[in-house]
């Protein structure tokens, strides 16, 4: 009678070790995957690029005649409101040359008043006319010399940022000689690189919204477009498009500066519902669905269960589902081919969970 009951105490003690090895016990915890909601329409397209500030211009000023700088007022870094003084040469034998020409005009006048006098006798007509062509360069020199003593102060003509001196106080420049570098602090500009795609609704005004953001600040800055390269990028494709600040940024944001600029385009998709690739599942005849998320109101799981679509895939190959599912609905966005038709499977909210 003990060696008859062996066996079946034997047969008890396997049981709860066979169960641990039974595929379907191991497999009672639902498989994480992750939903997301179909909404109709679509999200805005959203894409970032890197830019610098910049001036509306950046301007190299030159004195228009050859002398010595005596006074440079411009300190690199400080502001010049427009109409200041910039840098002046020495006046001195500018103002002499302006005089030397009035003085030869004076005479040219006073020996067209003395032909004109004696034209009635000995004087012939020929030389009243030399005498007048007299006046009339010495007038012209009078002009010019005055242009040249105006010349030989620079100012600024429009609201500057002192980037650069060039050359030192007290030096002598020739005439066309950068003397010091100005921006234009009218309006800050960024440029970006942006593909063809979006150049074109940039260009045609198709929607398209731009912002600026400093690396390390939340705030964004609203940009408008102001004008593009008409031609691409010899590498990469790409057009050159400037945009403006359209509101007060922070005086510490000079020329140079780095900023995020990002841009939002309406996809132009209708009513359709765009979906990702990963979540449309091909049957053996190659009817496409996808996995429809089926929640538990009891459990924090559900199961999933595959419903025919149509899709149309678009120009810049999104997939849309133009008819077989209705918006609001949550379905498997990634690995929907791994999974079959009623699978137990729960929502992935993270690592760990």
């Amino acid at each position: 009678m003990r060696l008859s009951a062996l066996p079946i105490l034997l047969c008890l003690l396997a049981a709860p070790l066979a169960a641990q090895d039974d595929p379907v016990a191991a497999s009672a915890t639902p498989q994480a995957v992750k939903l997301v909601e179909l909404n109709e329409g679509a999200h805005p397209l959203m894409r970032e690029f890197f830019g610098r500030v910049r001036a509306k211009e950046t301007v190299d000023l030159a004195f228009q005649v050859s002398g010595q700088i005596v006074a440079f007022p411009a300190v690199e870094g400080r502001p010049l409101a427009e109409g200041q003084v910039v840098a002046e040469l020495d006046l001195t034998p500018f103002r002499r040359a302006l005089e030397r020409a009035e003085v030869t005009l004076a005479k040219a006048n006073r020996d067209l008043a003395r032909l004109q006098e004696l034209s009635n006798s000995t004087v012939a007509e020929v030389q009243i006319r030399d005498a007048q062509t007299e006046v009339e360069l010495a007038e012209i020199a009078v002009e010019d010399a005055r242009d040249r003593l105006e010349d030989a102060t620079l100012e600024t003509s429009f609201d500057a940022l002192i980037a650069r001196r060039e050359v030192a106080n007290f030096s002598t420049v020739a005439a066309g000689e950068p003397v010091v570098r100005l921006h234009d602090m009218s309006e800050l500009r960024v440029d970006i690189e942006v593909p063809e795609i979006l150049f074109r609704r940039a260009a045609d005004g198709n929607g398209v919204t731009f912002t600026a953001r400093f690396p390390g600040l939340p705030e964004e800055y609203p940009l408008a477009l102001r004008e593009f390269e008409a031609e691409t990028a010899e590498v990469a494709q790409t057009y050159t498009i400037t945009l403006a600040f359209t509101s007060e940024i922070p005086g510490w944001a000079l020329p140079g500066a780095s900023v995020t600029v990002t841009a939002m385009a309406p996809r132009d998709t209708g009513d359709d519902i765009l979906v990702p690739e990963t979540a449309i599942v091909f049957r053996a005849d190659r009817t496409p669905g996808l996995m429809v998320y089926e929640p538990d109101p009891e459990e924090t799981s559900g199961t999933v269960t595959w419903q025919e679509v149509k899709i149309e895939v678009r120009d810049d190959a999104r997939i849309a589902v133009v008819e077989g599912v209705e918006p609001g609905r949550q379905i498997v966005a990634a690995g929907a081919s791994g999974l079959t038709d009623g699978q137990a499977v729960r929502p992935f909210t993270g690592l760990g969970n």
